[in-house]
């Protein structure tokens, strides 16, 4: 530990905020990250960080310096979302919110309905040299959503080791328990993600973020979804492709069940508008129906997983998380 840190923590020790923040910030966007990694939802993620934070100023005195503050730091915020997993009361699942529009009978029902996005503009590289997962994977919205079916112990342990590449030894202590234990429930973790995250026929990589074949392919998308054409729109689709609008349980799965969906919500004389931005390092677009006066009001963000050329999986998710993104709640006529 520096000279300068240990002032730091001295300082904090003796009630001093600043260096407090000055000890903590460096680890703020991480630790958020990895809260939303283990909670699924944007907003539960800040709560858990604010608590995380409040935690760490109340027990700064107690600080063993057996660990980094950040390691320190990551063991308060993963508790503190365990805590949150077993007493909360997960949101609930939310009725199809399109008044005189009957969606069609879903695939199946989606299991992580409370799941939010992340804004690529706050994402940051927090994977340690033992990490199994590339950075771009480890915040892809499958993998959060995959990671929201495990236990809670399995979840944690699994991002401690697998995405953050902390030791068993390290991981045990965050956690109260023993190396054993870690490295039973790792394996258990593994195999349950793994049955989530069984790769599909379509195993084309997605073209760089922000490249031209990326952008082609969204402003594709764009002009058939904007226009109400159904053939093609379903034509930039694979064929294992997954529709999904957490916090509404439906899911449509397959070319013809997502054809379906789109035939019935779609409408040739609506207007919409969309504004681009990133989600979980995917495109994304903020979505806006313009009214009769001409006012676009804001109506969900949609968020495409590519694959080669084409769209395997679109989530949408409602208009309450536009302002997390920067967004209006609407567009001026």
């Amino acid at each position: 530990m520096g000279t300068a840190t240990a002032d730091l923590i001295g300082r904090a020790r003796a009630g001093d905020g600043d260096a407090f923040r000055e000890l903590t910030e460096p680890y703020r966007r991480e630790l958020h990250v990895h809260c939303y990694r283990m909670l699924g939802s944007f907003q539960d993620a800040e709560d858990a960080l604010q608590d995380t934070l409040l935690s760490a100023w109340q027990g700064i005195a107690a600080f063993k310096e057996r660990a980094s503050i950040r390691t320190w730091l990551y063991r308060i915020a993963t508790n503190r979302c365990l805590d949150a997993l077993r007493s909360a009361s997960r949101r609930p699942a939310v009725p199809w919110d399109i008044p005189q529009v009957e969606p069609p009978e879903p695939t199946r029902l989606g299991e992580a309905v409370w799941l939010e996005p992340f804004p690529d503009v706050l994402l940051e590289s927090t994977l340690g040299p033992a990490a199994r997962y590339e950075q771009s994977e480890a915040i892809s919205l499958a993998f959060v959503t995959a990671l929201q079916v495990l236990p809670a112990r399995q979840l944690a342990v699994l991002i401690l080791r697998d995405v953050l590449g902390f030791h068993a030894g390290e991981v045990a202590d965050m956690l109260d328990t023993t190396v054993e234990s870690v490295t039973s429930a790792l394996k258990r973790a593994r195999a349950g993600l793994q049955r989530r995250l069984s790769p599909s026929g379509d195993g084309e990589p997605p073209p760089p973020p922000g490249s031209p074949a990326e952008q082609a392919l969204v402003a594709r998308f764009v002009r058939a979804y904007g226009s109400g054409d159904i053939d093609a729109l379903v034509a930039l689709l694979t064929d294992d492709i997954h529709l999904s609008m957490p916090p509404i349980p439906l899911e449509y799965q397959g070319r013809a069940d997502v054809a379906r969906f789109y035939a019935t919500i779609l409408r040739q004389d609506w207007t919409y508008d969309f504004v681009p931005t990133r989600a979980n390092g995917q495109p994304a677009l903020g979505t806006y129906l313009r009214g009769p006066t001409g006012v676009a009001h804001g109506i969900g963000l949609v968020v495409l997983t590519l694959a080669g050329d084409r769209i395997r999986a679109i989530t949408r998710f409602d208009a309450g998380v536009l302002p997390s993104f920067g967004l209006p709640a609407s567009l001026p006529g």
